[in-house]
């Protein structure tokens, strides 16, 4: 009888285990408001581990005939949220069922990797043909598109990242992936002339090095010339609060009580922590309130400030060997649409890790986007469950342990 993936299992529970305690520490001395935080987050905890169970148990057949229609399922949701969205600040990200709130670009990044994966496992299917290549990246920027309309720039950004992964796993060459990543850098670096100037040469180089036809070293060249021109006109078209987030974190000195207030009160709280932390519930800055959205986005300040380095470094260590686990599952599974499906679900876990830790020590803008497994959230806990269910279903069903 197949057996269950025990190690990705258990390091699953370790990470929400912990999430639930230091929601509870977060959120202690909050306003009557927030006193529920901690118990919905427990009954979102429980519903996510059955979730979790529930996907692992059922045929991947299924899953794999089903694929198409939960990508078409949550395209409509994402029209849908555009019209009857909720939530404050101009931004609408939820929909609401009853008491309940529903924020569809989670299920989004299930269902696209489920869809991409599926079409670039076909037999058929040649990711460095032109045709697979722009389908392919076509399922990935119909949410995208949708998501930043909402505007949600920083969930958007995650559809983006997968694209890389998943085409390189699934066979695409050093070139296209160069064609990709260079327009990217480009944007990062055309509001420097020097640095610009310096990567076009660059480009130049490597595309001479590449001996491709003319006409498309051309086009490869014109087209991050036009990326670097335009990019000041996609600056522009920012909504402010979304320039102002990666101006703060460029400087947040700059504006100390506004913008970058979030930030240096984050450094405050982790740098205060020391080696071995302040301990359970003690956290000062916690607990006088002066770190902003501490149960959520901010919920690693908490942990560096009660736990220090010591607790900081040892989630980071099980988010790497869940990681790694992801990696091996990967790498060693029979079948292109689960071992592309795992890949897509280790990227998205990555990403939200690298940047949610990022900003919280002043390394990357702040984004909104929730430590996976850690911080309060009903959407975005019971999905990632949801994506761990579906490797245990891949792990179980294909004999790997």
């Amino acid at each position: 009888m197949p057996k269950y993936d025990y190690i990705t299992l258990g390091l699953t529970l370790v990470l929400i285990t912990i999430g639930c305690f230091t929601i509870f520490s977060a959120t202690s001395s909050a306003t009557s408001e927030e006193n529920g935080f901690f118990a919905r987050q427990l009954m979102w905890c429980i519903l996510g581990v059955l979730v979790m169970i529930g996907v692992s148990l059922i045929s991947l057949k299924l899953i794999n005939r089903l694929v198409y229609w939960f990508y078409v399922f949550t395209l409509f949701l994402l029209f849908l949220v555009l019209f009857v969205g909720k939530v404050g600040q101009g931004a609408e990200r939820w929909l609401i069922v009853g008491p309940v709130h529903v924020q569809p670009s989670e299920l989004a990044k299930l269902a696209t990797i489920l869809a991409v994966s599926k079409y670039l496992s076909d037999k058929y299917a040649d990711v460095n043909k032109f045709k697979y290549f722009a389908i392919a990246v076509g399922l990935i920027l119909l949410p995208f598109i949708l998501i930043a309309r909402q505007p949600d720039l920083g969930t958007a950004l995650i559809f983006l990242a997968l694209i890389i992964p998943l085409l390189y796993w699934a066979g695409l060459n050093w070139f296209h992936i160069f064609t990709i990543l260079t327009p990217l850098l480009i944007m990062i670096l055309s509001f420097n002339f020097w640095a610009f100037m310096i990567l076009m040469i660059s480009i130049a180089l490597v595309l001479a090095y590449s001996r491709r036809k003319p006409i498309v070293l051309v086009a490869v060249f014109l087209l991050n010339i036009g990326v670097g021109i335009a990019t000041p006109y996609l600056w522009d078209q920012l909504r402010p609060y979304q320039q102002q987030r990666i101006l703060t974190f460029v400087n947040p000195e700059k504006d100390p009580k506004g913008a970058g207030y979030q930030i240096i009160q984050s450094q405050v709280a982790i740098g205060s922590g020391g080696i071995w932390g302040k301990g359970y519930l003690q956290g000062s800055q916690t607990h006088l309130r002066f770190l902003p959205a501490q149960h959520t986005d901010f919920i690693f300040s908490v942990i560096g400030e009660e736990f220090g380095f010591i607790g900081a470094s040892l989630i980071l260590l099980v988010f790497l060997l869940l990681i790694l686990r992801f990696i091996h599952i990967a790498a060693v599974i029979r079948g292109q649409f689960e071992s592309l499906t795992i890949i897509g679900i280790l990227t998205v876990i990555f990403f939200h890790t690298v940047i949610n830790i990022g900003m919280t020590i002043g390394m990357a803008p702040v984004t909104g986007l929730p430590l996976p497994f850690l911080s309060y959230g009903g959407s975005s806990l019971v999905v990632n469950m949801m994506m761990v269910g579906v490797v245990l279903n891949i792990s179980r069903n294909k004999f790997i342990h």
